[in-house]
């Protein structure tokens, strides 16, 4: 397995983790906003200050995005490329967000796969503050109550990166610009589920590590909500391998199963981009794909059908 040297010392803990609350939604962001004003007002409207989910469908103007480079300075192992704009309108596929909190205000970190004007479909990191709804896009996933992913300054990657911390403060209970129809929706057809946030660290192979913290706590089953990171290249379940090592991913689909043995299974299908700009998707082989910088997500428990 593949590994990264990073600039400062790996700490003990690998996995941070923080058991939490979920609740389920799906919603349409509001277009004629930037992402980050649109994904913050509808975060507003369900109570909560962390999230993890999915979009699917509409699109963006106007449109840019960075993607994983080599470093061009000793601080870092690896960094960001300048950023790209796209001419005209963009239609989204599919992204995966975590939405959380940055010097007490709401900030999201978010990796997507898309199509150009151009014909081109493409991959990489999202600008919240840079890109436009410019066609409502539809969110689902989960709110997370008990904990919010909170930006922090990492020592071993030099970067801040989103860690989940236990909530101190109740959400604020306002709802502007929620309809008490939309109310009843919010409170009572979404129960919540018993789940965990979790951010995975460095040279730790994702499938592993989340099939070590289910067994762990004696969970048979999970599903992925949210989920987006990086890995030291990419080795798929079909044997392809993505050369280029420094890559950053979104999972479409991501679940712990156990198999007929009883062994657990992460199956997570991913779409990625490496900093050559190559595209790939598949599903992860098990114990060949170690985190680059880091990895988000929450665990959603699948309770045991009886």
């Amino acid at each position: 397995m593949r590994s990264i040297q990073h600039p400062g010392q790996p700490s003990l803990g690998r996995v941070a983790a923080q058991q939490v609350e979920l609740k389920p939604f799906d919603l349409e962001l509001p277009a004629h906003m930037t992402l980050m004003q649109s994904v913050a007002q509808s975060m507003q409207g369900l109570q909560t200050q962390c999230a993890t989910f999915r979009l699917f469908g509409g699109g963006f103007e106007p449109f840019s995005y960075v993607m994983p480079a080599l470093a061009k300075t000793s601080e870092h192992a690896v960094y960001f490329s300048d950023t790209y704009p796209v001419e005209g309108a963009v239609r989204l596929e599919t992204a995966c967000v975590t939405f959380g909190q940055r010097d007490g205000k709401p900030w999201l970190h978010s990796h997507a796969i898309w199509l150009e004007a151009s014909g081109r479909r493409h991959c990489g990191h999202l600008l919240p503050d840079d890109i436009e709804v410019s066609a409502p896009i539809r969110a689902q996933g989960v709110a997370v109550r008990g904990a919010t992913f909170t930006v922090c300054p990492d020592a071993e990657t030099n970067f801040t990166l989103f860690v989940p911390l236990k909530s101190m403060a109740r959400p604020s209970q306002t709802m502007d610009g929620v309809t008490a129809l939309e109310r009843i929706s919010i409170s009572v057809q979404t129960p919540r589920r018993k789940g965990y946030a979790l951010r995975v660290a460095p040279n730790v192979d994702i499938c592993t590590a989340l099939e070590n913290f289910c067994r762990e706590r004696g969970i048979t089953r999970a599903k992925v909500q949210g989920g987006v990171g990086s890995t030291v290249g990419a080795v798929f379940d079909d044997g392809r391998v993505v050369e280029p090592f420094v890559t950053e991913l979104l999972i479409r689909r991501g679940e712990i199963i156990t198999d007929a043995n009883g062994h657990l299974q992460a199956q997570l299908d991913v779409s990625m981009v490496d900093y050559k700009g190559g595209v790939s998707e598949g599903r992860l082989a098990r114990g060949q794909n170690p985190v680059l910088v880091t990895f988000e997500l929450a665990l959603e428990v699948v309770e045991p059908e009886f």
